[in-house]
């Protein structure tokens, strides 16, 4: 207990899914939490979107562990949005050590000339630009803090190997690859330490849909869970369809700790071997 204790983490993407489990195992080791989302529909996801009751939940979640935890709606496409609301965190918590830029989304699928400029584009907007904006913003707080710090970026499997018919998502979360290596060195000299973090298929809303069973079962006309996890299965070296998003609070845990305080500029997968594919 207490690995990361008497830190503030900043989360995006926090109302649910891999963010408020993020949330909840840092504030488990000792941090207190800056928690945003946005809680609005964004043209072509295949699912609803967190709700203010379930960030409410992630509030609840971490104020149960005896952390405090300031939470609020930003838009990560919103350089001005995601600025304010970290300020206005970092004003009541009183200073920022961990960032995990988690906020993402998928899309509609479909081969790469086929995809709308809307698809596309609010696809780059939220998984790459809004992984920028994160960091834009936190950089300055990290800075001053004068004791170092750890930023996170949520990419995926995708962002380390190519995969048909998500050109959009393959290539925003490449960028977020190039973005981080580009971090870390630009932020060596402050002792400001950038990874990121490559799941394979993990076990949250934004997998757990019909227009991701349809990717991967297209003969059937509503395909379920268990028609996808054969094929989720078939993508892994071990014998799992999926992890959980614990898996993942796990890694972002370790980079956030001083037990990773000279691992910095890594590509972090956790993966279930299906890089090895």
């Amino acid at each position: 207990m207490g690995r990361v204790e008497g830190k503030v983490a900043f989360i995006t993407g926090a109302a649910r899914g891999q963010g408020r489990s993020h949330a909840i195992r840092l504030a488990q080791e000792g941090a207190d939490i800056i928690a945003v989302d946005l809680m609005e529909e964004i043209p072509g996801a295949p699912y609803a979107p967190a709700t203010e009751a379930e960030l409410a939940e992630t509030v609840k979640a971490v104020e149960a562990l005896d952390r405090r935890i300031v939470a609020s709606k930003a838009d990560v496409r919103d350089f001005d949005s995601i600025k304010k609301a970290l300020d206005d965190g970092v004003a009541q918590l009183g200073r920022l050590d961990i960032v995990s830029a988690n906020a993402g989304l998928s899309t509609q699928m479909a081969p790469a000339q086929e995809l709308t400029e809307e698809i596309w584009q609010n696809m780059i907007a939220t998984n790459l630009t809004g992984v920028w904006h994160t960091a834009k913003a936190a950089i300055p707080h990290l800075k001053a803090g004068g004791h170092g710090g750890s930023l996170i970026l949520t990419s995926s499997e995708a962002g380390i190997k190519g995969f048909g018919n998500v050109a959009h998502y393959v290539s925003a979360k490449h960028g977020v690859v190039g973005l981080m290596r580009s971090l870390a060195l630009e932020l060596a000299p402050d002792f400001i330490r950038v990874n990121s973090i490559h799941p394979t298929q993990v076990d949250t809303d934004m997998i757990m849909n019909e227009g991701t069973y349809k990717l991967f079962a297209p003969d059937k006309e509503h395909p379920t869970v268990d028609d996808f996890r054969p094929a989720s299965q078939s993508l892994n070296a071990l014998p799992i369809p999926w992890v959980e998003a614990v898996d993942i609070s796990n890694a972002v845990l370790f980079l956030a700790s001083d037990e990773s305080r000279y691992v910095t500029g890594v590509t972090l997968a956790v993966d279930a071997g299906a890089f090895l594919l």
